[in-house]
């Protein structure tokens, strides 16, 4: 069952509801999304999914829309989601008050829109969405390694491949970490490594910007066509960066009652994003202009040559390194419950040899397949666009926005549901435009694609 009964007429569990919500549970919401943490537990969780590596890669997005428009969207990413992650938290409360409490994405969908709505496109979309997060964390972090391995052996003969398979092997250590509420402390100091390579990355910038004797160029590159199909990819890179894609399996690590902690949660996460999100896309964005990286860091490189000491960059990519596999082993969750729904018997202890063997096994296949993935697609960076268009903007914007209407019923005279109504029908045309800017630029890379590349 994906429902538990949560709460009593005060508003509490007692023991003994409590003891009989834990008969009902299947085992991938026995074992992997327990119902222990606090708000601030719920707050780690949030940055770790949201706060990661890829908005480094923010100044990039700005290169396709300019000053103007990227700071605007920069902002209306931060406002939408914001609002869309609270309404997501809000009718969670409603279900859970009701007695009704949703643990999974693909609950939520088919109990408000039914059940093939959460069979056949929230489930597969989720699941594309936070797998194919795992292959992109695994091949950044392999990246990121190559970099430092480079800094110390310029010619070195080690390969791409060689630092995904080195990565992989620290996930599937990583993997074995038995639920979402035990990953507490790892996102605590997820959270202390994000506010550390951003504040890395904006000095960095700051320093090369200042320091620099080359007048900045912020013109935007392209013709009409590239230029328009630039715009949806920014949007998408934005998007992705925005995404979250398991605020419900997150709400549920919050012990009951639920109500108010999430909107908590999400302060401290948006406080961090806040920090972390305007000073990177700014200062790099000023720094290098439309020569900027699809990761701001790689502009501290030039011609072989470090722009900053070299300490430096070593510093940053460690904690990157460090971040990116927190941020993995967190969007590996929704296939850890899925793996320990069928292979896991909920009748017997989480710690029995029944159950610890096939979650070993089956967890350890999941990371293997992911780093293979990984080392086989270096481009996996565009397919992800894709990814980020397809999934990041239906789950994080449309779908939270549907479902409070449904859900609440809103007066159609009211502010809220014709603003609700405006974010589902604009989000959904552009997640449709991204989707196709993000085939076309498949299509026009297409041609230095090569598997095991060692880009």
């Amino acid at each position: 069952m994906g429902a538990v009964a949560a709460h009593g007429e005060d508003g509490k569990v007692s023991q003994q509801e409590a003891d009989h919500q834990l008969k009902e549970l299947d085992a991938g919401a026995l074992f992997v999304l327990k119902s222990k943490g606090s708000w601030l537990h719920c707050g780690y969780h949030l940055t770790t999914s949201i706060v990661a590596p890829p908005l480094l890669s923010l100044p990039f997005a700005f290169t396709f829309l300019g000053w103007a428009a990227g700071v605007a969207f920069l902002v209306i990413g931060a406002l939408v989601t914001f609002y869309s992650y609270n309404l997501l938290s809000l009718v969670l409360e409603h279900h859970a008050q009701k007695g009704n409490r949703q643990l999974r994405f693909r609950d939520m969908a088919n109990q408000i829109l039914g059940p093939k709505w959460g069979k056949y496109f929230v489930g597969p979309i989720q699941f594309m969405v936070c797998y194919g997060a795992v292959v992109a964390c695994t091949l950044l972090g392999g990246q990121c390694m190559k970099t430092v391995y480079l800094m110390s052996k310029p010619e070195g003969p080690m390969k791409l491949y060689e630092f995904i398979i080195i990565f992989g092997c620290l996930m599937l250590i990583l993997a074995q970490i038995p639920s979402f509420h035990s990953l507490r402390n790892i996102n605590l100091v997820s959270l202390v490594l994000t506010l550390a390579y951003s504040a890395c990355a904006t000095g960095g910038s700051i320093h090369i910007g200042t320091s620099s004797k080359e007048p900045k160029d912020y013109s935007l590159k392209g013709d009409t066509q590239d230029r328009l199909f630039g715009i949806f990819n920014a949007i998408a890179i934005i998007a992705t960066t925005y995404g979250n894609g398991i605020i419900p399996e997150i709400q549920a690590t919050v012990a009951p009652p639920v109500k108010g902690k999430m909107f908590k949660g999400l302060c401290i996460c948006y406080t961090v994003l806040s920090l972390t999100f305007f000073s990177v896309a700014i200062s790099g964005y000023w720094a290098f202009g439309n020569n900027s990286e699809p990761l701001v860091i790689s502009n501290f490189l030039a011609d072989g040559q470090t722009l900053v000491p070299k300490w430096f960059v070593l510093m940053v990519n460690i904690f990157t390194i460090l971040q990116l596999s927190a941020v993995a082993v967190v969007y590996l969750q929704p296939t850890n419950e899925v793996l320990e729904n069928t292979f896991s018997d909920p009748k017997r202890k989480e710690f029995s040899a029944r159950n610890v063997i096939p979650r070993a096994v089956s967890r350890s296949m999941s990371v293997i397949i992911a780093t293979t993935i990984a080392a086989m697609l270096p481009f996996f960076g565009d397919i992800n666009a894709l990814i980020g268009a397809f999934g990041f903007i239906p789950l994080d914007f449309v779908l939270p926005v549907v479902f409070f209407n449904l859900t609440f019923k809103p007066s159609k005279r009211s502010i809220v549901f014709w603003l609700n109504v405006t974010i589902a029908v604009v989000f959904s045309a552009v997640g449709v435009i991204a989707a196709v800017a993000a085939v076309r630029q498949i299509g026009l890379d297409a041609k230095t694609y090569r598997l095991f590349a060692n880009v």
